[in-house]
């Protein structure tokens, strides 16, 4: 049997993990942490393309690969058109798109930089991404807001949540494409989806901060009352932007993004943080519901998978709201480097079709 050597890479904004796979078996892995002062002479998130791949080519140096053996690298996809679920070859339509930031900045939009570089320096060997965060199987229903001047979107955590459900499907002897699942990623941010036979076809915008509440992103705000506090603020669209991506949640609460810090400080007797749990928690269980509605009560598993499904008090909380609907099944963590590379093993052993980008 020939053997496939895969570089998959997964930038997010503080640190770029990388990992190495002999077909589906990982060779070598590295988390690479970027402090705040590493980054803070790049204007833009694109700049930091040159940064970010020298530090992965060192790495693998320093491991002994030789990247001459690789036949692909699968890079996590970013901000760019919305797109269909799959494995897209990265072209020049893909490139321009995220150098140019035209879908927005998102630490994500390297991954497909930094592998079509790697890949193009390597004779062979191929550069891809795969279930990009802008995967859009959304029913047309779901898209109306409330509003004319603004649709509902679909950006979401699409190549955990559908890793996940493919994992769990295989372990059930069936395939995802026959199945009706609510899977809830539970990170940085999180997302809801309702996956339907193989399409999510409905779910929260998790980087705009739809939904619940997580450990960086505020969530759903009531509109009234945020229109009021922003027009007395005054403030501006960067500290807008701020308040609802990156200092939410969590971190507004209580000062820290990490929940293993927020149950610390609950079990010893903080009161508030105990509170603000709890409502993290809770929130997940009511979009859980709300997901379950979508499928009209017909779901065969919810899953909880992303780090925070490490916590097990916001588990058995959400599992409490959540249970009556179908079996809780929980995928602790995230295995984006593993999907990316068995994404690229699909095309190289050709077992799944090549979409391109236009």
């Amino acid at each position: 049997m020939k053997n496939y050597y895969i570089l998959a890479i997964n930038p997010g904004s503080t640190s770029t993990k990388t990992a190495i796979f002999k077909n589906d078996k990982s060779v070598f892995t590295k988390e690479i942490s970027h402090s705040s002062e590493d980054l803070a002479g790049f204007e833009k998130i694109a700049d930091q393309f040159r940064f970010r791949k020298e530090l992965i080519l060192k790495e693998i140096e320093s491991f002994g690969f030789d990247i001459n053996n690789l036949s692909a690298v699968v890079g996590r996809g970013g901000l760019i058109k919305p797109v269909e679920s799959g494995v897209y070859e990265v072209n020049d339509a893909m490139l321009k798109d995220l150098d140019n930031s035209s879908f927005g900045e998102h630490a994500s939009n390297l991954g497909a930089i930094i592998a079509s570089d790697i890949a193009g320096s390597v004779p062979g060997a191929r550069a891809l991404t795969a279930d990009p965060i802008v995967v859009d199987e959304m029913k047309d229903v779901a898209r109306l807001s409330g509003h004319p001047e603004i649709d509902r979107i679909s950006i979401f955590h699409a190549l955990n949540q559908k890793a996940a459900a493919r994992a769990f499907a295989e372990k059930k002897e069936t395939s995802y494409e026959k199945l009706n699942l609510v899977v809830a990623h539970m990170g940085g941010g999180i997302s809801v989806g309702a996956h339907e036979k193989g399409k999510v076809v409905d779910v929260n915008n998790a980087i705009d901060g739809d939904g619940p509440f997580s450990p960086e992103r505020s969530g759903s705000l009531p509109c009234g009352i945020l229109a009021d506090f922003l027009f007395e603020k005054n403030l501006s669209k960067k500290e807008v932007r701020s308040m609802i991506q990156g200092k939410g949640g969590l971190t507004a609460y209580l000062g820290t993004n990490d929940v293993r810090e927020a149950e610390s400080m609950a079990a010893k007797g903080d009161d508030n943080a105990k509170k603000v749990l709890e409502a993290m928690a809770y929130q997940v269980g009511k979009e859980i519901g709300s997901a379950a509605a979508v499928l009209k009560g017909d779901v065969d598993a919810v899953i909880l998978t992303g780090g925070i499904a490490k916590n097990s008090g916001t588990v058995e909380a959400i599992k409490e709201m959540t249970q009556f609907i179908a079996p809780v099944e929980v995928y602790p963590g995230e295995d984006e480097l593993k999907a990316l590379a068995l994404n690229g093993l699909r095309v190289l052993k050709k077992e799944t079709e090549l979409k391109i980008y236009k």
